[in-house]
């Protein structure tokens, strides 16, 4: 009997090449994600999910879709480390400041990812009023893509690097935890980019000292290249263990458009795939992940990177 081929990433259990796919084992909920939509107010070619200013496959979120689960938490009793709250660009989510108060409102630290470009000025007041209530719980982490305006906007567009650091300034000023996202699209060691982010932020007023936690710089991702499927075998290879992974103890949270009902994933990078959907509940979705997609590989196991820092 012929034995059925697999193209890579194919199938669930083995890989192209008939090995035992690796996997991770739920662990603990840690860090629960909100998509908040994949609408942003920018288009970046390498964006890792493909938000963009007409992508709305995953739709905003609202309140009471919030509630949903914060209210699972509570009913649960779980602890979790942290909140995150992603998209898209979430100032963009009419919700938004009603989201981050009912996330805030138990008590766990929660941190936004936005772009800072020309979209946190409108909600300064509603900002400043949620600090003032939660203090250091709220986080802001910023994406600048490198410490110069030409590579920086040569991935986000004309005209978004000083509109960033603007809106950097004012956060910084009004003593906001922040921190700083950028990406290794430029071939050039860590310490270089490292000194480069503190020179930048030195020169415009920002006295934040940057650490490994302040500054979190992720690998470039792209789905069309040829990645290494990860096999069982890998974790003694790599001497890198599945527990360490984000979806041994992380979710997300989508909805997708059409849908009346949100779903959770695996993690925040594959939004779109069926396979990483795991349920309507938190708790349906505790199980193992087969880790059959490219991000899955580059990204976490030989990227050994991490969404979920929430400083």
């Amino acid at each position: 009997m012929e034995v059925k081929k697999y193209k890579k990433w194919e199938n669930l259990h083995t890989t192209a090449d008939g090995k035992d796919r690796g996997k991770v084992s739920f662990k603990k909920l840690e860090t629960l994600w909100f998509n908040t939509g994949t609408l942003c107010n920018l288009s970046c070619d390498n964006c890792y999910i493909e938000s963009s200013p007409t992508n709305d496959r995953l739709v905003y979120l609202t309140l009471q879709d919030i509630k949903l689960y914060t209210q699972e938490i509570r009913d649960n009793n779980w602890s979790l480390k942290s909140i995150g709250i992603t998209g898209g660009e979430p100032f963009l989510n009419p919700h938004i400041i009603k989201i981050l108060r009912e996330c805030l409102s138990l008590n766990i630290p929660t941190l936004l990812l936005t772009n800072a470009h020309k979209v946190i000025k409108r909600w300064e007041k509603d900002l400043l009023a949620l600090k003032k209530e939660f203090g250091d719980l709220l986080r802001l982490r910023v994406s600048l893509d490198h410490y110069t305006k030409e590579a920086h906007e040569s991935e986000r567009g004309k005209d978004t690097f000083r509109a960033t650091l603007k809106s950097m300034k004012w956060l910084y000023d009004n003593d906001f935890h922040i921190s700083i996202a950028g990406r290794s699209l430029f071939q050039e060691k860590e310490e270089i980019a490292r000194e480069g982010y503190q020179n930048l932020l030195n020169d415009n007023d920002i006295n934040l000292k940057l650490s490994t936690d302040s500054l979190v710089i992720f690998p470039e991702m792209n789905a069309t290249e040829d990645i290494p499927e990860i096999t069982i075998d890998c974790w003694s290879i790599l001497n890198v263990s599945p527990s360490d992974q984000m979806c041994a103890t992380e979710r997300m949270i989508v909805k997708r458009k059409n849908e009346s009902k949100p779903k959770v994933l695996s993690c925040t990078l594959i939004a779109y795939n069926k396979e990483f959907e795991l349920g309507e509940t938190l708790q349906e979705s505790f199980k193992d992940i087969h880790l059959n997609h490219p991000y899955c590989s580059k990204f976490c196991v030989l990227g050994g990177a991490s969404c979920s820092s929430t400083n």
